[in-house]
């Protein structure tokens, strides 16, 4: 599962896209309707509303505020993650499944290890840091909709690569930086994508820094 990235300001990548959201009018009325800054800048939780790449009406590729996270009001809940596997047939996202895929930037994302204590309970263990080996940028890919007139995505989730099964059974799926547009494309056959997805991956114990604090937009309201 994914359920924590970070975003750092380094990236010539990430500086492009925060700079399209502070220009967004979008973003105005995210903050003017829920009261909430636009993340971009360390870490990123469910629920955050942050930058997220999708094509606009005519199919060009473009940057937009969104919210993390699917209502669920079959169960009065929120939904974060979705499974690769099942994503095409779950009502709730198979209609994005097929048409409306996004990619969420990030530097990395963060992991729990997870492992059975002796008494075989679920235990949760150090933090990790994970991106794709021999870059600064993690493209997650995933799916998004509208909820009450505003953007709202899940992380797409699938089976872990052997480099990273010993801290979860899930990880995210990851396309390189050359499929972001044919991933994002509503004619792509989805299906098609997965063989591109990264696995070779790059972990580390992250060090958590109590002082930091996140980086956050917050647009002027007008009444």
């Amino acid at each position: 599962m994914c359920t924590r990235y970070f975003m750092d300001d380094a990236p010539k990548e990430l500086a492009e896209i925060f700079d399209i959201v502070m220009q967004s009018e979008l973003s105005d009325k995210f903050v003017r309707k829920f009261g909430r800054p636009i993340i971009t800048k360390g870490e990123v939780r469910p629920t955050d509303i942050t930058p997220v790449i999708a094509p606009n009406k005519k199919g060009i590729r473009t940057v937009y505020p969104m919210r993390w996270g699917f209502n669920n009001p079959n169960h009065d809940s929120t939904v974060f993650n979705a499974r690769v596997e099942t994503a095409n047939s779950k009502p709730t996202f198979k209609d994005a499944w097929k048409s409306h895929r996004c990619i969420i930037p990030a530097s990395y994302y963060f992991e729990w290890e997870h492992f059975k204590s002796d008494n075989g309970k679920e235990k949760t263990g150090a933090k990790y840091s994970i991106q794709p080996e021999g870059t600064t940028m993690t493209w997650l890919c995933g799916l998004y909709r509208i909820e009450n007139g505003f953007p709202v995505f899940v992380v797409l989730t699938k089976e872990p690569s052997e480099n990273v099964s010993f801290i979860h059974d899930r990880m995210p799926l990851i396309m390189p930086q050359d499929k972001i547009n044919d991933w994002i494309n509503p004619e792509t056959n989805p299906i098609t994508m997965l063989k591109y997805a990264l696995d070779n991956m790059i972990t580390e114990k992250a060090i958590e820094d109590k002082n930091q604090i996140p980086n956050q937009l917050m647009f002027r309201s007008f009444s």
